[in-house]
């Protein structure tokens, strides 16, 4: 069932954000995933492909345990983003868990389901792999990989999988932008154009000229609220500082009482008739 990845109806979409919602919503319940997996196939809209999407999911964590294999399997259906999201979460080696998983690809079959704007699912997958602490290797590589993307984009975002660390984002963009070949034009002349593809407006540019050398999440919280992408979920931390300060209060308490035991001992000896609950102390006969 394997296949090259292709664009889907925007329905299609729809109904996965409906999917990765109902996991998200009822996971942790008394059910097992795989059982949840049949329940969710009966409920999304039965003229997508996703029921037989679901179908073979379930077929496959049933014999492997996970999901990421079952969904690369069926890559004509799953992104591979979407897939590289799964197959994270399911790795014992991070802290990337499976509910913040569904989280972000709720989110971006959202908004697939209602955009096409590139610029925003570039900025929302790289955030993504940013604020997760992802491996950017195998994230941009997925990325490339997506069919939203065209040519000129994929070649880009491999160049920017093969720069980053030595070259600030905000410059990797700042040069694909149309800001960058205004700035050509005023500086070289009317006819300077760019040497590469534009693959960023003047809005783009701006805002990235304007955080270079920054924390790159700025950058991000600008163009968030620009473009107008969802928000990125990332991993939260729960604390249990507050549940623990009663045990700690009741450990204090119990090494106060030892040590005013010791001090009785060394003094004058422990008197142990105090231990005694209401019971009268009988005397022995000498």
């Amino acid at each position: 069932m394997t296949g090259q990845a292709s664009m889907l109806d925007r329905e299609e979409f729809i109904e996965q954000s409906h999917f990765f919602g109902v996991l998200l919503e009822r996971l942790g319940q008394d059910i097992t995933l795989q059982e949840l997996l049949e329940l969710c196939r009966f409920e999304v809209l039965a003229t997508t492909k996703l029921p037989m999407a679901i179908a073979f999911l379930s077929a496959e964590l049933k014999h492997s345990g996970v999901m990421a294999p079952g969904m690369r399997k069926i890559s004509h259906y799953f992104t591979p983003f979407q897939t590289f999201i799964v197959e994270q979460s399911e790795s014992d080696r991070g802290r990337f868990d499976f509910k913040t998983a569904l989280k972000i690809l709720k989110h971006e079959a959202d908004y697939r389901g209602r955009s096409d704007n590139r610029q925003g699912f570039f900025f929302y997958q790289f955030e993504t792999l940013c604020r997760n602490r992802l491996n950017y290797d195998q994230g941009l590589k997925a990325m490339s990989e997506d069919p939203l993307y065209d040519a000129n984009w994929k070649e880009w975002i491999l160049i920017v999988r093969r720069q980053l660390g030595f070259v600030d984002l905000a410059d990797l963009i700042y040069g694909r932008s149309q800001e960058f070949v205004s700035y050509r034009k005023r500086h070289l002349g009317p006819d300077a154009e760019a040497e590469y593809p534009i693959l960023f407006g003047e809005r783009e540019g701006k805002i990235a000229y304007a955080n270079r050398k920054k924390d790159p999440l700025f950058l991000f919280s600008a163009m968030q609220r620009q473009l107008g992408y969802p928000p990125v979920p990332k991993h939260e931390v729960v604390s249990n500082t507050l549940e623990m300060i009663p045990q700690i209060q009741r450990r204090m308490e119990r090494l106060e009482l030892r040590l005013k035991l010791m001090e009785d001992e060394q003094k004058h000896g422990i008197d142990i008739t105090k231990f005694y609950s209401g019971q009268k102390v009988i005397p022995l006969d000498d």
